[in-house]
């Protein structure tokens, strides 16, 4: 990462408003679990509601969750008025989502002044051992103006 300094004081809790406000996140039961310069960390119980027919996480919540890390990553270095919107990702689907849980991972690779990068390793998590199921790349857009994270 070339600079890790936020730009916002106030990132954290900038951060933790706007995920606060994220319906799919509530609704998926998703948990903003770390907040730092480039990193978030999002957690996800599994559940019958998240899973897909051969009972796996699916694919569209592991995304989903991957895509938000991402997308705080970057919001964490970004100036105080500024918002980020996804502009394109990829996921790898490594291994099915089995575990208690699953935990997204979002890294700052690379913050521009209005493009970021950033990789998101999601893990399942069974009695207290991780297994790398998923890498999403992002990249980021900064947009003036908006207060959060809108992808």
């Amino acid at each position: 990462m070339n600079d890790p300094t936020p730009k916002d004081p106030d990132y954290e809790a900038r951060v933790r408003a706007s995920f606060a406000r994220q319906g799919l996140m509530a609704t998926l039961g998703a948990s903003l679990i770390r907040v730092a310069p480039g990193i978030v960390e999002i957690s996800l119980t599994t559940s019958n509601a998240v899973s897909q027919q051969h009972g796996f996480v699916h694919a569209g919540a592991l995304a989903s969750i991957a895509d938000s890390a991402a997308g705080y990553a970057a919001l964490t270095l970004m100036p105080p008025a500024a918002g980020v919107l996804t502009v394109e990702f990829k996921i790898n689907l490594m291994a099915p989502g089995i575990g208690e849980r699953i935990t997204a991972r979002g890294n700052v690779v690379k913050a521009g002044r209005t493009i970021t990068l950033a990789q998101t390793e999601v893990f399942a998590v069974q009695e207290g051992r991780e297994k790398q199921i998923a890498l999403l790349t992002a990249t980021l857009m900064a947009v003036e103006g908006r207060d959060g994270v809108n992808s």
